[in-house]
């Protein structure tokens, strides 16, 4: 398997090797359904500098810009759906703004300012930083905490439609995800319609238009 080494002392410190664009493919071809639904969730965490969230990324889009690429609200909305719906952690400073970086470039060089030019729009690239901002986390996944001063419980932000053109945001740790006992019984999602497990969040809050996300959520 082919892979990316940065330098030699991150590897000895971190055990980082990246994985190569091929060899990323074919591994996200095992749930190649799952990649292109543009609302299921993916969760990285050690995800460097984004060398599967990208792809991930990509293929959202894709799936956005055939569904939706003629109308630039309805493409704005998936698009930061899409976004929304992807998640990293990681233990070095520079890969988490590497890969928020790269995220966005996703998002506006690719795909937005591609196909919609001067009528894009700041505001909708505002809630995209924003929301990378909030899902791309300097964290330590083996003990659930910051790495930034003072270290402070990962908390991630779920979001989620309302009515079309709302999106709605709660608050979970990241350990009182993975640690609920009703974890044990049962699962957090679910499309057979059974009972799932829904957490408590640590906080919610009121549903305001995708565009102003960024704004009313600072």
């Amino acid at each position: 398997m082919a892979s990316q080494v940065i330098s030699k002392q991150r590897v000895a410190d971190h055990g980082e090797v990246l994985t190569g664009k091929r060899e990323v493919n074919a591994m996200l071809d095992l749930v190649k359904q799952e990649t292109e639904r543009i609302d299921s969730r993916f969760l990285e965490p050690a995800c460097g500098n984004g060398n599967f969230l990208t792809v991930i990324l990509e293929r959202k889009l894709a799936v956005a810009e055939k569904r939706y690429g003629k109308s630039q609200l309805d493409f704005e909305r998936y698009a930061i759906l899409a976004i929304s719906s992807i998640y990293g952690i990681d233990i070095l400073e520079d890969n988490v703004r590497q890969c928020r970086h790269r995220l966005y470039g996703v998002f506006d060089c690719d795909y937005y300012s591609r196909l919609f030019k001067n009528r894009a729009k700041n505001k909708c690239r505002e809630a995209v930083r924003f929301i990378l901002e909030r899902n791309i986390i300097w964290g330590d996944a083996l003990d659930l905490k910051t790495c930034n001063e003072p270290r402070v419980p990962i908390v991630f932000s779920e979001w989620s439609p309302v009515n079309g053109s709302m999106l709605k945001r709660r608050d979970f740790t990241f350990h009182g995800l993975l640690e609920h006992e009703g974890m044990k019984e049962l699962p957090l999602f679910s499309d057979l319609g059974e009972d799932v497990f829904i957490p408590t969040p640590e906080k919610e809050y009121s549903p305001v238009h995708f565009m102003e996300i960024a704004h009313a959520q600072q």
